[in-house]
């Protein structure tokens, strides 16, 4: 990428394909700022990106890394170890300095930090950021801007497209005051201009990039959610803020009225999804969502959306728990929740987004599954997808965007919403029915015109029918997709967030010489109707997810799956320390199971 100085000749330029830049700080150092601007500038250099942060979840903030892996290869995690760690303060060198790969550069505040010498393992590169960020903007300042600062270090150290990146600082802060912009280039002028060279004994720079391809766009997964929610023609919702669906939300309170249409924020989760039950009741296809508390909050109004078949969609961007649990952590502890959370016989539509892309067409198939089988539609992704920025080929929105319309056509005399004999379809309030007896839809058993029923025999078809739609469903699913070696010796399954690492780890282990395939599950409820006679292939089958192994030493989705084919070569891959899986991880985790 080309840059506004070039480097001194006396300096090396290292060619490096990608790159692992963790940031470690506190909350409110602006370190997710770093994080955003190069994921966004890479996106925007036709490359690929992938990021990770945690922060804290106390209101007072406190320790928080963002992680940005960039370049020009195929980017599937965010990384197992830093190439470079930048750490504003002791506790960020003393807790994240064991991520940084040994030959790593280490690039520190030195108002903050103080090294021992003696360590040989990498590069350090010690900048006073604190006070020359305050030298160039004024002691009023304080520190405010030494993340935009280091911004400009490491682009002089990887040699980034600075007019790009000032295009983006543009975008960011061109809304707000003109002494706020002009800080921000302030800030970053005088780290790019800092003397590194003193110090760091080369450049790097990334690999050129094709950008011939298609144009990219670059997200997080929540934003994915809630654009493919609109493009899938969802108009009208509810919810209730809890971290990490609150962005979904926000967004959707912004953005529906522009369509036309309307999110309310309601005064507690169960409001919210009554208010969004009504929207679907009135014909319009409408969302509710929240994380695990909040949806069990939901649970009891979902069986009733159920019972009465109604589309809706319902968001679960799932953390650590239980109870509070971990709020800013990742887990993946939801699935039997999504599936079996609500009294009764409750057959509901599961899927699973498994990257940030893929975020976008779960929303828009969600969308589409409800519409034609008239069900709740539960969307699982996690907290680390949530935050976690990708660029991906932009969507041909012209030809996938739904503009919804209601279904006001007459309905014959004697109409049955539920009629046996096909998938339920309401007649939203003001329809014409001939005759002038109109159906109910009711949380009571029903005969098939939706009117009140107790009658044993139509208790079971109303049952039947529920789940022959689901059923249905499995049917027209398109064929499961294993990557790597078709058969042999370890499957790797996993389900949502986990697909980036488990995919690196396969292409690792076959690049070794190991017979290792790859499958993830997108459709959790129903489950793939092919599962079994692709397991039947291998000898090993390892489910990795990031849930409690629970008493009986399986996972949520390994205990579904082992319970669906009865195979005795299922294993169960199991973590919840809040944290993604890294590759070295999985690696090591195949192994003891296999052996």
């Amino acid at each position: 990428m080309a840059s506004e100085a070039s480097a001194p000749p006396s300096r090396s330029e290292k060619l490096i394909q990608d790159a692992v830049i963790r940031l470690a700080g506190d909350s409110q150092d602006g370190i997710q700022s770093i994080g955003a601007f190069l994921a966004r500038l890479a996106g925007r250099s036709a490359q690929e990106v992938m990021t990770y942060m945690t922060i804290p979840a106390t209101i007072s903030g406190g320790p928080s890394i963002f992680q940005v892996r960039m370049g020009t290869g195929e980017v599937l995690s965010a990384g197992d170890e830093a190439d470079f760690l930048v750490a504003f303060y002791q506790h960020s060198h003393d807790e994240h300095v064991s991520h940084l790969k040994e030959g790593g550069v280490l690039l520190y505040d030195s108002d903050h930090v103080e090294l021992d010498e003696s360590d040989t393992r990498f590069l350090k590169v010690g900048v006073p950021i604190a006070s020359l960020t305050v030298e160039a903007l004024g002691g009023s300042t304080r520190e405010k801007g030494k993340n935009l600062f280091t911004l400009g270090l490491l682009s002089r150290i990887f040699q980034l497209d600075v007019e790009k990146l000032r295009r983006i600082f543009k975008e960011r802060f061109g809304g707000k005051s003109e002494d706020i912009l002009r800080n921000a280039n302030l800030a970053f002028d005088a780290g790019y201009s800092y003397p590194i060279d003193n110090v760091l004994d080369r450049y790097y720079s990334f690999q050129t990039p094709d950008e011939s391809g298609e144009p990219q766009v670059t997200m997080d997964g929540n934003t994915a959610i809630t654009l493919g929610l609109i493009t899938g023609g969802v108009r009208y919702g509810s919810g209730y803020p809890i971290t990490p669906w609150s962005t979904i939300m926000e967004m959707l309170r912004s953005q529906l009225p522009k369509y036309g249409g309307l999110f309310v924020q309601a005064e507690d989760e169960l409001a919210a999804v009554s208010m969004a039950i009504g929207f679907a009741y009135s014909g319009r296809l409408a969302v509710t969502g929240s994380s695990g508390p909040g949806i069990s909050l939901k649970m009891e109004a979902l069986g009733w959306a159920t019972m009465a078949e109604i589309p809706l969609i319902v968001v679960n961007i799932q953390r650590g728990g239980p109870s509070t649990g971990l709020p800013t952590n990742v887990e993946q502890s939801d699935l039997m929740q999504a599936i079996y959370g609500s009294h009764g016989d409750c057959p509901r539509v599961v899927l699973a987004a498994q990257n940030v892309k893929d975020c976008f067409y779960t929303a828009l198939e969600a969308c589409s599954i409800a519409r034609e089988y008239s069900v709740p539609v539960f969307i699982l992704s996690d907290m680390s997808m949530a935050s976690r920025i990708e660029a991906f080929d932009e969507p041909d929105l012209e030809n996938l965007i739904v503009e919804p319309s209601l279904d006001l056509e007459d309905r014959p005399e004697g109409y049955k919403p539920y009629d046996l004999e096909r998938i339920t379809r309401h007649a939203p309030p003001g329809t014409w029915i001939e005759g002038g007896k109109f159906p109910q839809v009711t949380g009571l058993e029903h005969d098939e015109t939706g009117h009140p029923s107790a009658n044993p025999e139509m208790h079971v078809k109303m049952m039947n029918k529920r789940r022959d739609k689901i059923r249905k469903l499995a049917d027209s699913l398109p064929p499961s997709k294993v990557f790597g070696d078709q058969e042999g010796d370890t499957l790797l399954v996993g389900w949502g967030s986990t697909w980036g690492p488990i995919r690196e780890t396969v292409i690792r282990a076959r690049s070794n010489g190991e017979k290792m395939g790859h499958l993830q599950i997108r459709y959790l409820n129903p489950l793939p109707n092919d599962l079994e006679e692709i397991f039947n292939r291998y000898k090993n089958i390892v489910v990795v997810e990031m849930n409690h192994e629970g008493l009986y030493g399986y996972g949520q989705l390994a205990s579904m799956l082992r319970a669906l084919t009865c195979n005795p070569g299922i294993r169960s891959l199991a973590k919840t320390d809040g944290l993604t899986f890294k590759i070295r991880e999985i690696l090591k985790g195949v192994q003891e199971r296999v052996q």
